[in-house]
Parts: C-alpha cells; sequence; structure tokens
C-alpha cells in the first residue's frame, strides 16, 4: 500500500497527533488553496494538461505545501520521495538522483520534494539543473523564504514558483470542523474563544488542530472555556516573523506606507507587531528618522526633532519603557503633513552632480586667499549680501555653462507652504535685482 493512504488505516485513537491524522487525501480535501486547487487554480491545470513540470511552493508554515506534493505525485503516478534540505548534503542528494535514474530506466518517474530548499547553498542548488533539464525528477521545493532571495536565478528560471496563502478564518473553520467530526466531539470552547483559537493559528492549519489538540487534552468532561482560559492554558504562539527574512521587510515596508498614507492607527498595529516579535527597536528608530526626512520634510521639520527625541529617549531609557517613545514618533509622523519635496529636490541635485561634477562655481563666489587667485579675478564682484538691500544682492551663484536650475519645488502643505511663500518674495528681489 502506497505510503499516500498509509494514514487512512491508523485508528483515530492512535498516538499520532490530530494534523497528521487529518493530513488530505485528495487535492479537493486541501483547505485554503482555491487559487492553485480550485476548479481553475493553477495546480488544476497543470494536471489537467498531463505535464507537470518542476515547481516552487512559497508560503508561510502549515499551509499544505508537503500535502499537496505528495498528493501532486499520486494524481500524476510519479514515485515520492521526499528530502530536507537541513539534514541533506551532496552526498545523499548524489545517492537520490542516482535512485531516480534508475527508476527512470524502468519506466517510472520521480517527484522529488526537497523541504526547506533555500537552506541548501548555491553550488548544492546548482546540483539540481542536470536532473530537472533531462527530465530525471520532477523537483518541488517548498520555501518559507522568498524564492527571489533565496534560490538561484538557474533554478528558478527551470520551476515556476506556485505561492501558498495563509490560511484565512473559513478555511481554519473548515479544519476545526473536520477536528471535531473526526474526534467525534465540538470543542469545549465558548464562540469568544473559538474565535480566538482561530486568531491564535495565525494561518497555520497545523497549528489550529494542535491548538484544538490541546484544548481537548486539558478540558475536563462536560467543560466549556472562554478566552481567558484559553490564553492561559494554551499560551499565545509568537507572531511568525524572521527578522532576517522577508517578514522583516513586509513588515517595515507596511509601517513606512502607513506613515507615507497619514495612517497613524494602521502604523502603531504595525509597529507593535515588530516589537512583540523581537525587532531591533533601534532599527525601528532609523527607520522612523527616514521617514521624517523623506516623507514629511520641510513640510513639517519638527518631525525631524520628533523621531530624533524618540531613539535618543530609547536608547535613554530601553524596553520596555522606550517603545512608548517609538509609538509616539509614528503617531507623529503619520498624522504629520506630508511632502516628499526635499527628497525629490536632493535626488535630482545628486543626478546633475553625477553629470556635471566637473563645472567650476562663478568666480565671485570663491574665496582668494593667493595673489594669483586675486589675478584671476577670483571673489572679483561679489556682493556681500547683509550690506546690500534687504540683505540680499540677488546673485546667481551657479556654474555659468549650467544656468540657474529650479530643484526644490515645496508643497502647499504645513510649514512648506511658508517657505514657498519666501522663495516667491527671494525670486522676485531676484528678478528686480537684475532689472535694475
Amino acid at each position: 500500500m502506497s505510503d499516500l493512504f498509509a494514514a487512512a488505516k491508523l485508528d483515530k485513537d492512535a498516538p499520532h497527533p490530530l494534523a497528521d491524522r487529518l493530513r488530505p487525501r485528495r487535492l479537493d480535501e486541501v483547505a485554503g488553496q482555491d487559487h492553485l486547487l480550485g476548479p481553475e487554480g493553477a495546480l488544476t491545470r497543470l494536471i489537467r494538461s498531463g505535464s507537470l513540470g518542476s515547481l516552487v511552493f512559497w508560503g508561510p508554515p502549515g499551509t499544505g505545501k508537503t500535502t499537496v506534493a505528495r498528493l501532486l505525485a499520486h494524481e500524476t503516478k510519479l514515485a515520492f520521495v521526499q528530502i530536507s534540505a537541513i539534514f541533506s548534503g551532496v552526498a545523499e542528494l548524489k545517492k537520490v538522483f542516482d535512485a531516480a535514474r534508475a527508476r527512470r530506466a524502468s519506466g517510472q518517474g520521480t517527484l522529488l520534494f526537497v523541504d526547506e530548499i533555500h537552506r541548501f547553498n548555491r553550488a548544492q542548488q546548482d546540483s539540481f539543473l542536470p536532473v530537472m533539464e533531462d527530465g530525471t525528477v520532477t523537483l518541488i521545493g517548498a520555501t518559507t523564504e522568498n524564492p527571489s532571495f533565496e534560490l538561484n536565478a538557474a533554478l528558478l528560471s527551470r520551476a515556476r514558483v506556485m505561492t501558498f496563502k495563509s490560511l484565512d478564518e473559513a478555511a481554519i473553520e473548515k479544519l476545526l470542523a473536520r477536528a471535531e467530526e473526526s474526534e467525534g466531539k465540538a470543542l469545549p470552547l465558548d464562540e469568544d474563544a473559538r474565535i480566538a483559537l482561530v486568531a491564535m493559528a495565525d494561518g497555520d492549519g497545523r497549528a489550529a488542530l494542535t491548538l484544538a489538540e490541546e484544548v481537548w487534552r486539558a478540558a475536563a468532561p462536560g467543560e466549556t472555556f472562554d478566552r481567558a482560559w484559553l490564553a492561559d492554558v494554551v499560551q499565545r504562539r509568537a507572531p511568525i516573523y524572521d527578522k532576517a527574512q522577508e517578514g522583516h521587510y513586509n513588515l517595515i515596508s507596511a509601517l513606512h506606507k502607513c506613515v507615507r498614507g497619514s495612517d497613524p492607527d494602521a502604523a502603531l498595529y504595525y509597529l507593535a507587531r515588530m516589537l512583540v516579535a523581537g525587532e531591533d527597536p533601534l532599527f525601528l528608530a532609523r527607520r522612523i528618522v527616514r521617514m521624517a526626512v523623506e516623507d514629511i520634510g520641510l513640510a513639517d521639520p519638527q518631525a525631524l526633532v520628533v523621531a530624533n527625541a524618540a531613539k535618543d529617549a530609547y536608547d535613554f531609557l530601553g524596553s520596555p519603557e522606550g517603545e512608548l517613545a517609538l509609538a509616539q514618533a509614528v503617531i507623529y509622523v503619520a498624522s504629520a503633513p506630508k511632502s516628499n519635496a526635499a527628497y525629490v529636490a536632493y535626488k535630482a541635485a545628486r543626478r546633475l552632480a553625477e553629470e556635471h561634477g566637473s563645472l567650476m562655481p562663478p568666480k565671485i563666489i570663491l574665496n582668494a586667499p593667493t595673489k594669483l587667485m586675486r589675478s584671476e579675478d577670483y571673489g572679483a564682484g561679489y556682493r556681500y549680501d547683509h550690506d546690500e538691500p534687504d540683505a540680499f544682492s540677488g546673485q546667481d551663484y551657479w556654474p555659468e555653462q549650467l544656468g540657474r536650475k529650479t530643484l526644490y519645488r515645496p508643497v502647499e502643505r504645513g510649514f512648506e507652504r511658508e517657505i514657498g511663500k519666501r522663495l516667491e518674495y527671494w525670486e522676485r528681489l531676484r528678478r528686480e535685482r537684475r532689472e535694475s
């Protein structure tokens, strides 16, 4: 009997985890991946075409990657071989490839499922290329990390990426209902506690079933428990978040965009998620400073002051007290008027500097500390602005070959409205000085 259906013979009271006992035995039993396995899903279409090809399954833990790979092997009548990049090296890969070649010679194809494929180094990933190209194996690699960052371009060019989604509430509820049917009893939770259990699963089907199993194990006959009891007994799962990988970049991107979009409530939520998950608070402080200069700029000059003060306050207080300073700064920058005018102006100035970095400034603004430089008219004709009417000479300070440029264009928001008025005033005086 194939290992696919061996689980079906297990008695439900056998000492196997609930998640293992309820592992789907058909693709239509897989919860939460309708975009892949629905009637017009991407994997459904591949199966229908009769040509699977090598694939990369990318998604969070507990979303069915291993199960779907196993079921695809059954659907396509391929031998299923599973290895983990954590425990496999070059020697084991060679054995797997040799066995697949022998199997192929006898007319049997191989679906090689590689769990945590991103943990193989670049050279090890390259070793898959020949057996993928000649059809020795149909590779399915599973990863929780963004394949674009973690997998070789050569491997990615030979495999199609399928994205597995975190299970939504409906999918988790479907799993819990199947668990209750399998166990022949309802979960001993009131409605609020059941909602809390679904939230604790954090989109992970395996975690949902493990939590359900813990509830049944802890409950005495006839008891029904509330949210507080649930939190006390099963604790709360740590958020799925890797500070060095994609979760880190996703959440800091979300925080920055919430600030830019002037939504302090959403910004606070993502700040809290990162802090709860163990993100370095000083990394967050630096990013808040960046938000202040990139997205607020001179529309509210105090934003940079507040952001820097929050960084200093956290440095002084540490956690958890200093986290409140970061929260205060996030609220301030999210609710401040927005302008990227200074950011855009600086980028334009950088481009000009890179393209015209050899041009001399006009001699009127160059000092002349030597006799030779004075003879070359360095500093000749310079007018000291404080000695001029309105403390403004209106001289042109741009290199002659470039002519005057306008790089900074303040917006009509916040303090930049006042800056705009000042610039208009100086430009009017400049025209008057030139015409006089």
